[in-house]
């Protein structure tokens, strides 16, 4: 009787101690790469109040729901998107199973590098290159290969590999609002399956709590048993009015808190805060050339023009990435 006696007390002891463990330290200092400033104060004072239950703001544990954007709010997206970069390079290996793409459009201008054509690619060239890419391949495969490309190919510009160009005061609000109790989401345009292989790693965010676009995918029971594959053809676009709708769909409960950084984010923003209660929206403004990239209104990556309009009247914080971030990308493994 000693054994399981002693066994379960030391699970209800290793219990306690992970308990305490999620709680905040009121000794630190909240969000240290945030420099101090009306917006840093903003989001620790929001915070505080949604978490004082003697305060009129104060949100239920089950409330506490906290919506991100990725591409350009939780890691860089310049000078394209990631997973872009990413469809490219496979378009690149596997131009030689393909002679044909030599003389195609959309393929023949990745493979030569054709910078001016690709430029001009619209929904119905990218569409074409993922569905390339990517279809035929099963939802365990398509992990695989895109979390080796995440792991080890390096930015052009920033010469650091994709995996470490996570945004380190964005990590430190993840685990702050954790700590706190909210439920943090990931609700962004780019694909739920690419996302899905680095999120948990990245930024705590387990697969379940990520929302993405989608290509269709199908059943089907080959020699190695029941598989998932990839189809080309597009299954939900999460961006603009569909961040809402998929939100409803997959969280089923209105957000109390918002972040994102383009256009693309307005309606995410615009639903969150137009619920009942304290709420927060945020838009992360890329505008610190030196350590990063400035761009809003003329970019065709990550253009934010009606939120920058539209931000104050609406009570949205606007975050200078030059003024209020101490420090800009997440260390990398030593």
């Amino acid at each position: 009787m000693a054994k399981p006696l002693l066994k379960a007390t030391m699970l209800t002891v290793t219990a306690l101690l992970a308990g305490l463990a999620c709680q905040p330290d009121p000794g630190a200092t909240p969000l240290p790469s945030w420099r101090d400033g009306p917006t840093k104060s903003a989001i620790v004072s929001f915070v505080e109040r949604v978490t004082d239950p003697a305060h009129g703001d104060y949100r239920a544990p089950m409330e506490r729901v906290a919506v991100f954007d990725n591409d350009g709010t939780l890691w860089a997206e310049q000078p394209m998107y990631f997973q872009l970069a990413y469809a490219l390079d496979r378009v690149r290996a596997l131009a030689p199973e393909h002679p044909e793409w030599a003389s195609t459009e959309p393929f023949r201008a990745v493979i030569e590098d054709d910078r001016e054509a690709m430029a001009s690619f619209g929904m119905p060239e990218l569409m074409a290159i993922i569905g390339a890419t990517h279809a035929g391949m099963t939802i365990t495969d398509f992990r695989t290969s895109a979390r080796a490309w995440i792991d080890s190919t390096r930015h052009p510009h920033l010469e650091r590999r994709y995996r470490d160009l996570t945004y380190q005061p964005m990590v430190e609000l993840l685990d702050y609002l954790r700590a706190n109790g909210f439920q943090v989401w990931i609700v962004s345009g780019g694909g739920i399956e690419f996302l899905r292989t680095f999120s948990q790693d990245a930024y705590g965010v387990p697969p379940e709590r990520v929302i993405g676009s989608s290509t269709a995918v199908e059943y089907r029971v080959e020699a190695m048993g029941p598989v998932l594959v990839k189809l080309p053809k597009l299954g939900s676009l999460d961006d603009k009015e569909g961040k809402p709708v998929n939100i409803n769909l997959h969280i089923g409960r209105r957000p109390i808190l918002a972040f994102g950084n383009s256009d693309g984010d307005f309606q995410m923003l615009e639903y969150t805060t137009a619920g009942q209660g304290a709420r927060l929206g945020l838009l992360l403004h890329h505008d610190d050339a030196e350590r990063e990239w400035a761009y809003d209104r003329d970019s065709h990556i990550g253009r934010l023009d009606r939120g920058l309009d539209g931000a104050a009247e609406r009570g949205w914080v606007i975050v200078s990435m030059a003024r209020d971030f101490g420090e800009i990308f997440s260390p990398g493994p030593p």
